[in-house]
C-alpha cells in the first residue's frame, strides 16, 4: 500500500517548494543588468530626496532666525582663525618685551614697565 503523508508534511514540502522558487526567482531577478541600474537609480532618488529636506530644513531655520549647522561652524572657524591671530600677536608681544628688557640691561637702566593696562592685576575678579 501507498503510503499517506500528513497535512504537516505536506505543508512542510509545499513550503520548501515556495522557499525553493521564490529563491530562484530572485536570483534571477537580480542576476539582469536590469535589477543593477534600477537600484542605482532609487539609490540617487533617495539621496536626492534627503538633500532637498535637508535643505529645506535649513530654509525653515535660516527664516525662523535660529543658528543653524552652517552658522555654528561658520563661527566656530572665525573663532579659531581669530584666536590663531591673537595667538600670533602675543608672541610678537612677548618678544618686543624681551627686546626692550636687553636693551635695558645692556644700557644699565631699568626696563620701562608696561602701560597699566597691559599689566595683569593681582586681585581676583569679582
Amino acid at each position: 500500500m501507498a503510503e499517506r503523508t500528513t497535512p504537516e508534511e505536506d505543508a512542510r514540502r509545499l513550503y520548501q517548494e515556495a522557499e525553493t522558487r521564490t529563491a530562484k526567482a530572485m536570483e534571477d531577478l537580480v542576476a539582469r543588468e536590469s535589477f543593477g541600474e534600477l537600484l542605482a537609480r532609487m539609490t540617487e532618488n533617495t539621496l536626492a530626496v534627503a538633500k532637498i529636506g535637508n535643505d529645506a530644513f535649513d530654509l525653515i531655520i535660516r527664516n525662523l532666525r535660529l543658528a543653524g549647522r552652517r552658522d555654528i561652524t561658520g563661527l566656530a572657524r572665525q573663532l579659531a582663525r581669530t584666536e590663531d591671530k591673537l595667538e600670533l600677536v602675543l608672541q610678537e608681544v612677548e618678544r618686543l618685551q624681551e627686546q626692550l628688557a636687553e636693551r635695558g640691561s645692556d644700557n644699565g637702566t631699568a626696563p620701562a614697565r608696561a602701560p597699566a593696562a597691559n599689566r595683569r592685576s593681582s586681585r581676583p575678579k569679582s
